[in-house]
């Protein structure tokens, strides 16, 4: 295996499927079978998810919402998701653990660094929930600093599209695709791949973020491999 060690970011939205809200099993089935694939290769495992699916922060602030209040009720939709892969992943005799931000003693562990790293080196299966803790921090800063603090290999970004194009593909035919790109470019481009505040914790600290597309059975296999897969941001060459 190229990387022994990743972070993979999963969006809320993802799991809610062709549905637009909620969870989707069928979803979930596909998204944890992948997982699971991946674990028996070795490669240890932490997974960061949003919370889209039920309530997204910055969109309940344009309604008038209190930013901190809304950006909190996304923190707790992240764990609902997180149980829910938890659930789905142990069900298939995996051994996994929720560490999260906001403190959750019933549902979850507390969210220490050092835990977290052990429970890794240990193959379970690590899924950080309530992003930083923090209001006005998406999950993908959550991604690009936990990737950080555990020193992940890379940050694998999962979509519903095959990689990074200079433009919406689900719109635009002529869109292009993109390979390989700097941090700058991704900036400088203002493409949506992440926040920016996710791409300079990202830049600043040499840490790669591989975008790929989710649903196309093996991918994340593939990567974990070395094989090109998707788009890959990095350093300039």
């Amino acid at each position: 295996m190229k990387y022994s060690r990743v972070l993979l970011k999963l969006s809320g939205e993802a799991l809610a499927g062709d549905r637009g809200f909620g969870i989707d099993g069928a979803v979930l089935d596909k998204i944890a079978t992948e997982i699971a694939d991946l674990h028996k290769l070795g490669v240890e495992i932490a997974v960061v998810v949003g919370g889209g699916n039920i309530h997204r922060g910055v969109a309940g602030a344009t309604t008038g919402m209190d930013r901190s209040t809304s950006d909190y009720m996304g923190m707790m939709a992240t764990v609902i998701n997180c149980l829910a892969l938890q659930d789905n992943l142990e069900r298939r005799g995996l051994y996994t653990r929720v560490l999260s931000a906001i403190e959750m003693k019933e549902v979850s562990e507390p969210y220490i660094r050092r835990r977290s790293v052990r429970h890794l080196e240990k193959k379970r299966i690590v899924i950080f929930a309530a992003g930083t803790g923090n209001p006005y921090f998406t999950t993908d800063t959550t991604a690009a600093l936990r990737a950080n603090e555990i020193c992940a290999d890379v940050i694998m970004k999962a979509t519903k599209v095959d990689g990074i194009y200079d433009m919406d593909p689900m719109k635009h035919e002529e869109a292009v695709k993109f390979d390989k790109l700097s941090y700058i470019e991704v900036l400088n481009r203002g493409l949506k791949v992440m926040d920016s505040t996710s791409i300079s914790l990202c830049m600043d600290n040499d840490m790669d973020i591989i975008v790929f597309d989710m649903f196309q059975p093996g991918n994340i296999q593939k990567i974990a491999a070395g094989e090109k897969v998707g788009t890959l941001v990095t350093k300039k060459d």
